[in-house]
């Protein structure tokens, strides 16, 4: 539920529809030669891979993985709690495969950097590309999104926040103040 600071980007509507025109540019985008697979970063990754995956193939949907990128964080060391691991699940060979990452927001690069580490340490993928559902600037390393539903610009110090069932009771993106 929103917060009367909070201001919606998209609810549940437009979502659906960006989620159509990611599927559609990964389709379009794919190379023919190498076997397309999903993996969804950790949490918010997986449920959009998954909705991605039924949206390209239909009865045939892409397998779909899920990287945890908690001990490939740059940051690991300078946090004052111990992790927590919510394991990686690729239940598929990456090796000369189109590994599509996934994920909710793109802010800094530096989860999709360490999502690249991980998925690079169980094989050598004929290409690996990026999908995000929402791209809101600000990077710190040059890492940007082959896919992305929207670009929203965000005041620094700013979050946005996905919501996405199942995790959360509905779906929508908020821009949330700090």
């Amino acid at each position: 539920m929103m917060s009367r600071a909070e201001s919606r980007v998209c609810g549940p509507d437009v979502m659906d529809a960006l989620l159509l025109d990611l599927a559609r540019q990964i389709a379009e985008g794919r190379r023919p030669s190498a076997p397309l697979r999903l993996v969804g970063i950790r949490t918010r990754g997986v449920p959009l891979a998954r909705r991605l995956a039924d949206l390209i193939g239909g009865d045939d949907p892409p397998p779909v993985g899920a990287v945890d990128i908690t001990l490939y964080r740059d940051d690991l060391g300078r946090q004052d709690h111990w992790p927590v691991l919510k394991g990686t699940d690729i239940p598929f060979e990456v090796d000369d495969a189109e590994v599509v990452l996934v994920d909710d927001v793109l802010h800094t690069g530096r989860t999709v950097r360490a999502a690249m580490n991980a998925v690079c340490d169980l094989g050598r993928p004929a290409r690996v590309r990026l999908a995000v559902l929402i791209d809101r600037g600000s990077r710190e390393l040059p890492i940007q999104a082959d896919y992305a539903g929207q670009v929203v610009e965000v005041a620094p110090g700013d979050r946005i926040e996905v919501r996405l069932r199942p995790i959360d009771p509905v779906d929508e993106v908020v821009r949330v103040p700090v």
